[in-house]
């Protein structure tokens, strides 16, 4: 049995509600008509209205379809192995590894029924080092350590004879082969941990515990989306689809498995699988999103060029990157920051997406919050009211295009699953995981707005976005027990 926990069920299902302090361009002083020109210009680049938002739903819609017929798409539409529906009564005590763009969390679960759970965690940051280090070193290593370190602290112990079974949540592209079992297809958020593309995560965790003799098997592999679903499913069974929006970004949903053509495994008995999208590829191909300047140039200068070009313009990771570009661009123009010329932008990821968060919510009369991110993080000693304006309608427009983008693929997916339709009834359960969701100011308020401009209002009313923090890894759990159960 597990003690009592270090973190009560409550707190994977809470979020911190933070506001944005909108500002309206048409009511700054601009010091010029260039510069006014240059910031409506950024208005009409970032902006993604209900039009665009709805010609981009239909591409990604046609995207899923070939994704579900055929290996090697650019939504890769996963098999998950991950079968039936949750119904609440699941219980057991698992081990948990979630490794996701920032942190490895090491996660004891015990499943009490009933949607109940107590679960205690450790959680280590991911040195950057081994991001891009040797991938023995950060699974045989780093990975073992930690669970080795969060066994022995919380006393675990295993009856001889006996094996502890593990879910391990890897939030990266992953071929899934079985439901313990895959081949990673690349890396993403920033890490590039050479030796194990086109290998499988999960056999490397393995053979990392039998060559140790330590008795733990790993009993699930999942995405941390399909994780965020089953961890939702299990207090709410009708839940279909899961949403993370941290550093990275992706969603899962449960499918037919007759909708799934390019599958050819055992269909015997089984009517629905939840399919891992991996839509953080979406439109890798250039062909209807709108891209910028601004996003080319961080698309260049990332670890994967040309790769998951719609998570680098909504994920945690990249929004910050994009805005710093954005205001370099201003800055190089003359139309920011006259007062402190010397103030160099040119750093990369100097700009985070944390300090966007901070701007975005600034409700001081002359911006002090974001004058005070300026002078700290940026550097820059003096900035004029018409400077803060301007970074802030930046910043503003950048996190806004995120979620409505957002919003498209959810759009998209319930379009698919045939729940878009205005005259339908039924409430849809989503559960969302992930730092932007949860921090950024109302991110989530924006989803809903783009939601409703694709779909319409009768059907966003039936939508709601369920908090699911930190639900990859109870999620890891309930996979392994579904396995389990199999």
């Amino acid at each position: 049995m597990l003690s009592t926990p270090i973190i009560p069920p409550s707190t994977f299902h809470t979020k911190t509600l933070l506001a944005r302090t909108p500002i309206n361009a048409d009511t700054i002083r601009f010091i010029s008509q260039e510069q006014k020109d240059a910031v409506a210009e950024l208005i009409k680049d970032l902006t993604v209205g209900p039009k665009s938002l709805s010609q981009i739903k239909d591409h990604f819609v046609g995207e899923m379809k070939k994704g579900l017929s055929k290996d090697g798409e650019t939504l890769a539409m996963v098999p998950t192995y991950v079968m039936g529906r949750l119904d609440g009564s699941e219980i057991g005590t698992y081990l948990t590894l979630d490794l996701g763009g920032t942190f490895l969390r090491v996660v004891f679960v015990e499943l009490l029924g009933q949607g109940k759970f107590n679960a205690r965690q450790k959680k280590y940051r991911v040195d950057e080092g081994l991001k891009v280090g040797e991938a023995t070193v950060l699974i045989c290593l780093h990975f073992f350590s930690s669970i080795r370190i969060s066994v022995d602290e919380n006393g675990i112990k295993v009856t001889q004879g006996s094996e502890l079974e593990l879910g391990f949540t890897f939030s990266y592209p992953v071929l899934q082969t079985s439901i313990n079992s895959g081949t990673l297809i690349t890396w993403t958020k920033g890490f590039q941990a050479g030796g194990l593309v086109k290998n499988d995560p999960a056999a490397f965790l393995q053979n990392a515990f039998t060559a140790r003799g330590v008795p733990i098997r790993v009993a699930a592999l999942i995405n941390d989306t399909v994780g965020t679903l089953l961890a939702h499913a299990y207090q709410h069974p009708d839940t279909y689809i899961g949403l993370g929006f941290g550093t990275g970004t992706n969603g899962a949903y449960l499918e037919q498995i007759d909708r799934i053509t390019k599958w050819d495994g055992d269909r015997q008995g089984r009517k629905e699988m939840i399919i891992n999208m991996e839509f953080g590829a979406f439109d890798n191909e250039r062909t209807i999103l709108p891209f910028t300047k601004y996003d080319t140039i961080l698309d260049n200068m990332s670890l994967n060029p040309r790769e998951q070009l719609f998570e680098k313009m909504i994920a945690g990771m990249y929004l910050g990157e994009v805005a710093r570009s954005i205001l370099l661009d201003l800055k190089e123009c003359k139309f920011l920051f006259q007062l402190d010329p010397s103030w160099a932008l040119d750093t990369m990821w100097s700009f985070d997406t944390a300090h966007m968060s901070v701007i975005e919510a600034d409700n001081t009369l002359d911006l002090g919050n974001t004058e005070h991110v300026l002078a700290t993080i940026a550097q820059v000693a003096e900035s004029t009211l018409v400077d803060r304006q301007i970074v802030k309608v930046v910043v503003q427009l950048v996190g806004k295009r995120a979620a409505r983008l957002s919003s498209m693929a959810l759009a998209g997916i319930l379009d698919h699953l045939g729940l878009s339709s205005a005259g339908a009834t039924k409430q849809i359960a989503i559960g969302v995981d992930g730092s932007l969701y949860q921090f950024y100011p109302d991110f989530e308020r924006d989803i809903m707005d783009g939601l409703c401009d694709v779909l319409g209002p009768q059907v966003c009313s039936q939508v709601s976005l369920d908090p699911s923090l930190d639900g990859s890894s109870i999620g890891a759990a309930l996979a392994a027990a579904l396995a389990k159960s199999k």
